[in-house]
């Protein structure tokens, strides 16, 4: 009897140990190589801090007297309305281009297929010059039937200004890029909710627009983002034909008073600042429609022990 009660105490002594050993937090061992990495942090900082901070040949002062005043402010805003547009404008050709790459009909998919064969081959700026200069290949534009007759022309001049060769040409680059991304995303989603949404009479539209589309956003918004912010770079790519943006309201500046490492910091501190609310935007859109995907960690009840498996175990049982 002695016996039995010594052991059940050893037990419940057990227990209550395994118990405080289980609520302890988890401290990652501090190795090495993890204060190599400190030191080379340090190091790295102090390097950042006497290029930047006080090195006078970045004349910070140039910098801030340029940054807000307003002929940058104007060719800032150029830049953002060249984006807006030629994103909202590229990422309607991708979808029609994506459409047409999974459309069962060959004349379609075989259009698609040439446009971002071409597209991938040609350099942004090549098209952005063959948009501007395309008057030259085609004086005029006619809306007909070829060999026959046209309805109407206008001089392809009158069409193609700066600001219209420039939104053009990049949304055209954006289109095929951005039409395999969708692509991409809705070959991911299994094909099984295809199936459910025709086997219920669900029409395409509302299948996208409730079922499919949700899903569909969260795997196609980090490509997505990703090309988008790119476009806020290859706006820089329109100073070759003249168009007054950030890059080339810069350029013209430093041309005069030669200041030019001062002034092109200026445009880099703005395209951060750019990239930064892109990316924003980009964190919350992926937070809204990834609720319900995400890993969620299960935290242990007071007393049960992980084990090796991932199942949870009694410490006293």
């Amino acid at each position: 009897m002695s016996q039995l009660r010594r052991r059940e105490r050893e037990s419940a002594s057990t227990a209550k140990d395994v118990e405080y050993t289980a609520s302890l937090p988890i401290r990652a061992r501090v190795g090495v190589g993890q204060w190599v990495t400190y030191v080379l942090g340090a190091y790295l900082i102090l390097v950042l801090i006497q290029f930047f901070v006080f090195n006078e040949n970045w004349k910070w002062e140039t910098i801030f007297s340029y940054l807000f005043s307003k002929v940058i402010m104007e060719g800032l805003l150029n830049t953002i309305s060249l984006t807006v547009l030629t994103t909202v404008l590229g990422l309607i050709i991708g979808v029609f281009t994506a459409w047409c790459r999974l459309s069962p009909y060959i004349v379609l998919r075989t259009a698609a297929v040439l446009y971002i064969w071409v597209m991938r081959a040609m350099p942004p700026l090549v098209m952005l010059l063959v948009v501007f200069f395309f008057g030259a290949l085609v004086p005029t534009l006619n809306l007909g039937i070829p060999f026959l007759f046209s309805i109407a022309e206008v001089p392809t001049n009158q069409v193609i200004s700066r600001f219209s060769a420039a939104v053009i040409g990049l949304a055209i680059y954006l289109g095929a890029y951005s039409a395999e991304i969708f692509r991409g995303g809705v070959l991911s989603l299994p094909s099984g909710q295809f199936e459910a949404c025709r086997s219920l009479g669900i029409a395409p539209v509302r299948a996208y627009q409730k079922i499919l589309g949700p899903q569909l956003i969260r795997v196609i918004t980090p490509s997505l983002a990703n090309e988008v912010i790119t476009i806020f770079k290859n706006t820089s790519l329109v100073s070759v034909i003249g168009y007054a943006e950030l890059l080339t309201t810069v350029q013209t500046i430093y041309a005069r008073n030669f200041e030019t490492i001062p002034l092109l910091m200026v445009a880099v501190i703005w395209y951060l600042v750019l990239t930064s609310i892109a990316m924003f935007g980009q964190s919350r859109l992926e937070k809204r429609f990834g609720r319900g995907f995400a890993r969620r960690k299960v935290a242990p009840k007071t007393g049960e022990i992980p084990t090796a498996s991932g199942s949870l175990t009694g410490a006293g049982k």
